[in-house]
């Protein structure tokens, strides 16, 4: 299959793209910048803002799936890439007759979700990282999400809890809506992504992620994922 991934200079994007070419499949990864990724067998490069609807239209063409893992920082004032970016994706992919996208959001576009017997991050973390810090980014993951659903494309709303970084893919649990847990790691969420793309399980809704066999240090998280990305 021929993939275009969005975000694959990310770190989730990475994982992406390597996992696919691993698996045998062809890969455009989709970046901002030339020469940000490096010449790979069945890797194509397209260079593209994912808000820029000619930009999109050209690196989509020829693919038989959309994977996007774009994302962004923190940020006070109003954030607009995710809903932008799927605007532009489900444009060109409407007009390519391209079906098939899964798109990154977050388990926090489930108003009820709370994990089971995680006190402190449901009355503490979630609060202040999610609700507060992440506010504006979480508004925009939404609208992204209801870009999303209004098409007539065989989408699948990807839903991770809290991002880490783990060297490979572990046990992992998904469901439909959102998981019960507190974190992700990266290796699992584009695992997840590219078996849903063969297995079809979650097409037209939200399919959430959570990692249950290794968990992130809290205190490197919270900086990595919350301060020093703003």
């Amino acid at each position: 299959m021929r993939i275009a991934v969005f975000g694959a200079t990310g770190p989730t994007g990475r994982q992406l793209t390597d996992q696919a070419l691993a698996g045998g499949h062809e890969v455009v990864a989709v970046v901002r910048r030339p020469g940000a990724l490096p010449a790979r067998a069945g890797l194509t490069v397209a260079v593209a803002d994912a808000t820029d609807p000619a930009a999109v239209d050209a690196a989509i063409g020829g693919t038989d799936a959309v994977l996007s893992a774009l994302g962004a920082r923190f940020a006070k004032a109003a954030v607009t890439t995710y809903s932008a970016s799927a605007t532009a994706i489900t444009g060109a992919m409407e007009r390519h007759g391209v079906e098939r996208l899964l798109a990154v959001s977050s388990s926090v576009a489930d108003p009820a979700w709370r994990p089971t017997g995680a006190h402190f991050f449901n009355h503490v973390l979630d609060p202040l990282v999610n609700r507060r810090l992440g506010r504006t980014l979480h508004e925009d993951m939404r609208r992204m999400e209801t870009v999303i659903r209004r098409t007539d494309l065989a989408w699948t709303l990807v839903r991770p809890s809290g991002l880490f970084d783990h060297p490979r893919v572990t046990d992992y649990h998904t469901a439909e809506t959102s998981a019960d847990g507190v974190f992700t790691a990266r290796a699992d969420l584009a695992a997840s992504m590219l078996r849903e793309l063969e297995e079809r399980r979650y097409v037209r809704t939200a399919m959430g992620v959570v990692t249950t066999a290794a968990r992130p240090n809290i205190a490197k998280l919270i900086w990595t994922e919350g301060v020093k990305k703003r």
